[in-house]
């Protein structure tokens, strides 16, 4: 057996929560290793809908280790109050089943603040953040002015860290004619949280280690997809951090070797939050359709996400630059009823056809995609658990996707529920 990160293939939103909820009934050990509270994974339970930013997706199991690695920057207030009503929902919740590594980054207020008010300014060219502090506090990480989980333990310390911070961030709101943070104030609320948030610190990456050579089985939870990562993704419409499955040994704290197998999570079709290029979004019925059908709205914001048919090539993208050795396909429910289905199996660029999304940005917003279409299907795959429950049809659009992505479908999912899942590999076993 072997350890399993799991990454999305898209531009998140494709599923990763309820796959790993289904992954973690082997696993030992769930850890989160990049992002923050603008993730959002959506798990459903026996009818119960559990909606998490932060927490792993394994923490909703009994007897397993849920991690925040130290690649995550977390927001204090809003873990505790995602704690909270997950609590609410028969969850226990404690240092023994999770714990957040000392060196992580905090987002405070003033990040949020910083984050608003630049997309505020920015009029049209808006990224289309979250506005939850997630850019500016990996900013802060980069630029060696973080406000880390430690340093909530030398009230001294952190006042003179808070007030070096703010001299930056005062700076910034001031030019964006927003209101200053009180230095004074934030030290306070910060000493007010540290009791709820420190028990839970630890070295995180000695806990790992002692895992893996107890025989742990260890499951790496990405956030976000692979067309959000700040280096390979559609820059600079993208998240702030690494999203592909390198990031899960860096922003956990164990070497390469330990993550084991790389699955990739996408979705039967495609979807994207907020602004960026999209080659295979359809703006006609089968877009609104599709997102219709697949209740296709953001956990965390609730925005509508933009719908369009399934980009092999940027999939094949991701499963090369992440070396995916399979990927949960989700969502294929949703194609239920469609006449035709359109695959994108390449691009037109000035004259020319490529087989990879170019970095420049204008380059990005030209391509146009080459489809080839096949036949849909009228039977419905909604819950189903085996092969021979799916139509012919059905079965030969997957397969066509595993040949253009070149990597295998492992998983299958057709409903949300954890147990409507069709196991073709297990990612775990050698």
């Amino acid at each position: 057996m072997k350890n399993v990160v799991v990454v999305g293939a898209q531009w998140g939103d494709e599923g990763k929560g309820k796959i790993v909820d289904w992954l973690s009934n082997k696993a030992d050990v769930v850890v989160r290793f990049q992002g923050g509270h603008n993730a959002g994974h959506t798990l459903v339970i026996d009818g119960i809908v559990f909606k998490l930013s932060l927490l792993p997706s394994g923490v909703v199991r009994p007897g397993k280790l849920s991690v925040l690695g130290n690649g995550v920057v977390v927001d204090p207030w809003a873990l505790i109050k995602e704690m909270d009503e997950i609590r609410k929902k028969g969850v226990k919740i404690s240092p023994e089943n999770l714990i957040i590594a000392e060196n992580c980054v905090l987002i405070l207020p003033v990040h949020g603040m910083v984050d608003r008010a630049r997309e505020d300014a920015s009029g049209d060219n808006k990224i289309g953040t979250t506005g939850r502090g997630i850019g500016p506090a990996y900013e802060d990480k980069a630029a060696r002015r973080a406000i880390r989980l430690c340093d909530l333990s030398d009230p001294e310390l952190l006042r003179v860290k808070i007030e070096r911070l703010l001299v930056h961030h005062n700076a910034l709101l001031r030019g964006f004619n927003a209101e200053e943070i009180d230095p004074v104030r934030l030290h306070r609320d910060l000493m007010e949280i540290a009791p709820q948030i420190l028990p839970y610190s630890a070295v995180v990456w000695q806990r790992l280690e002692a895992a893996r050579q107890s025989g742990k089985l260890i499951l790496f939870e990405g956030a976000q997809g692979a067309m959000l990562d700040v280096d390979h993704g559609t820059y600079p419409f993208v998240t702030s951090s690494n999203t592909s499955a390198a990031q899960a040994a860096t922003g956990s704290g164990v070497g390469p070797k330990a993550v084991g197998r790389v699955l990739g999570i996408c979705k039967a079709y495609t979807t994207r939050v907020g602004a960026g290029p999209f080659p295979t979004e359809d703006k006609g019925d089968a877009g609104e359709t599709l997102g219709t059908r697949g209740h296709e709205f953001g956990t965390v914001t609730g925005r509508k996400r933009r719908c369009g048919w399934f980009d092999a090539v940027l999939v094949k993208q991701a499963v090369k630059i992440s070396g995916m050795d399979g990927i949960a396909l989700t969502k294929l429910d949703v194609l239920d009823g469609f006449d035709e289905l359109k695959i994108c199996h390449g691009y037109k660029f000035r004259g020319q056809v490529i087989d990879h999304l170019p970095s420049c940005p204008t380059a990005q917003v030209e391509v146009e995609p080459i489809y080839e279409t096949m036949e849909g299907w009228k039977e419905s795959t909604r819950g189903a658990r085996s092969w021979a429950e799916l139509p012919a049809a059905a079965i030969k659009y997957v397969k066509r996707l595993e040949e253009l992505i070149e990597a295998p479908v492992a998983l299958l999912s057709t409903s949300p529920e954890r147990e409507d899942t069709i196991a073709v590999r297990d990612p775990f076993a050698d």
